[in-house]
């Protein structure tokens, strides 16, 4: 059976139409091997107007329902993702080249997500706030946006939408939705799973969660479009920095989630078995496609030698292949561009002086796909390629002799989204997590900079966007928040003492 084929009865098995085919459309192909999935239609210019369209009129309604009600329909869709998260799993895989495990794994985030917003439906909590006048009442609620816009990338084709979407419709907003190009059958599944889920559960589903299907011009459409009140992207910190200029000069929200030039630090104290499987599940994962890759490790100079020969040892017999096949740990590249950006990375690497292990293509089948053998890029600092994030699983390693060097070279990069280091030192571990320490948004102690869960704030600092998405109090930039003073007195009682006599 082709994969295609596949593909077709996937969508079957989820209850719904298999993607139409067009024959003018977007091609998609699968990187386990590069044959083709489907063609699918690409959204029009008067298409993505009429979408954010019913999307704006929806919003009216879909505010004044309660946010427990909203909530219903959250956790419904969750009870469906759980129902399928074998097909759903496996599309992943066929259109991303994730391995099957870690496409479960993205289907469970999208369970966790709308377990935790049904949740956050009955926790919108504004404040009472102490009114310094006699018989008034200063209070802080929270209100829906309108339509939120998400714009996704290929490497989490479900879990980031959801992410955005559980926590926007129990905040009382309608969605509008362009995922990545190269990952469009995934967004076609997920957003035909809820609109069906509404549907099932009397809601009518009409401009509730649209969907658009395009290139640039299509997210730049969206980005503009004047009813369109909050833009979340995730995405490189080219398409983040287009983004968020566009907003600004617009007045309107923009949430970035862009790329991570990831580090971890390991210090003496180590436990180096436990080093070694947290940084090879970070660096590897994926085909290192996350934007939380761990790409840069900074090694004392006593444990330098001695780690990375590890490193080279597990390396080399990392289990290369079909993701769909049982024990890969490393499935394919998405393309070959980024084969390309990859082999240049480490071209770059080599001028610069580096020792290179590893990071040449590797056969599997068929050659028109790019899978890799992860790569360790030893250098004598922290220069060249390492300072630019390259989306392939490029370990660059660098020593180190003091701690507060450690937390310099850590903190030395444009991004910063997630952290790690490794030690046994409480003193060492509390510096790192501390205002002093890293500089990123997330700081792991013993563990990779990979694999957050739901429940705290995703997101970082500096060229990573800034913008925080899941859980904690992520929901807040989803809505609007007003200040609201009530006088039930009879008299009118100025702030700050004010006298203004008629």
């Amino acid at each position: 059976m082709s994969h295609g084929t596949d593909v077709q009865n996937l969508f079957k098995t989820l209850g719904l139409p298999p993607p139409p085919d067009s024959a003018d459309g977007l091609e998609v192909r699968t990187p386990i091997d590069g044959s083709p999935l489907a063609r699918v239609a690409i959204s029009s210019e008067a298409q993505v107007g009429a979408a954010i369209a019913r999307a704006q009129a929806r919003s009216l309604s879909w505010r004044e329902v309660p946010a427990p009600k909203r909530g219903e329909l959250v956790r419904a869709f969750g009870e469906a993702v759980r129902r399928h998260k074998e097909p759903l799993g496996r599309l992943i895989s066929l259109e991303t080249g994730k391995i099957v495990q870690e496409g479960l794994g993205e289907v469970q985030e999208v369970v966790d997500i709308c377990e935790f917003a049904v949740g956050l439906s009955r926790q919108l909590y504004g404040l009472s706030i102490a009114s310094e006048r006699p018989e008034h009442k200063l209070l802080e609620t929270w209100h829906p946006l309108g339509v939120v816009g998400i714009i996704s990338a290929f490497n989490f084709p479900m879990a980031v939408y959801a992410w955005n979407a559980a926590l926007a419709l129990v905040c009382g907003n309608t969605l509008v939705w362009k995922p990545s190009e190269k990952a469009p059958l995934s967004a076609l599944a997920l957003s035909g799973l809820l609109l069906k889920t509404a549907s099932e559960q009397g809601i009518d589903p009409l401009g509730l969660a649209e969907l658009l299907i395009g290139e640039r011009a299509v997210g730049e459409a969206l980005v503009s479009h004047p009813a369109v009140k909050l833009v979340s992207a995730t995405g490189s910190t080219a398409m983040g920095r287009a983004v968020g200029v566009a907003c600004a000069a617009l007045f309107k929200r923009s949430l970035l989630e862009l790329g991570g030039n990831n580090a971890a630090i390991v210090c003496p104290s180590a436990n180096l078995e436990l080093v070694v499987r947290g940084v090879a599940f970070s660096a590897a994962g994926t085909a290192g496609q996350r934007c939380t890759s761990l790409r840069r490790l900074i090694v004392h100079r006593s444990i330098y030698a001695e780690l990375v020969a590890a490193l080279v040892r597990v390396f080399e017999r990392l289990p290369v292949g079909d993701p769909l096949a049982a024990g890969t740990l490393v499935g394919p590249l998405i393309d070959q561009r980024a084969f390309e950006a990859m082999q240049q990375a480490l071209d770059r690497a080599r001028q610069a002086g580096a020792t290179v292990h590893f990071g040449a293509r590797v056969t599997v089948g068929n050659t028109a796909a790019f899978y890799v053998r992860p790569a360790i890029v030893e250098l004598a600092t922290q220069t060249g390629p390492m300072l630019q994030e390259t989306f392939a699983p490029i370990l660059y390693v660098v020593p180190y002799d003091s701690f507060d060097e450690a937390i310099a070279i850590n903190n030395a990069v444009s991004h910063g989204l997630s952290s790690a280091v490794f030690t046994q030192d409480l003193r060492e571990a509390e510096i790192f997590t501390s205002a002093r320490g890293s500089d990123c948004g997330i700081a792991n102690v013993n563990i990779g900079t990979s694999g957050a869960e739901i429940g705290g704030a995703f997101g970082g600092e500096k060229e990573t966007g800034g913008g925080r998405e899941s859980g904690s109090d992520a929901w807040k930039a989803y809505m609007r928040r007003a200040t609201n003073t009530i006088n039930y007195g009879s008299t009118l009682p100025l702030a700050q003492g004010i006298r203004f006599e008629l």
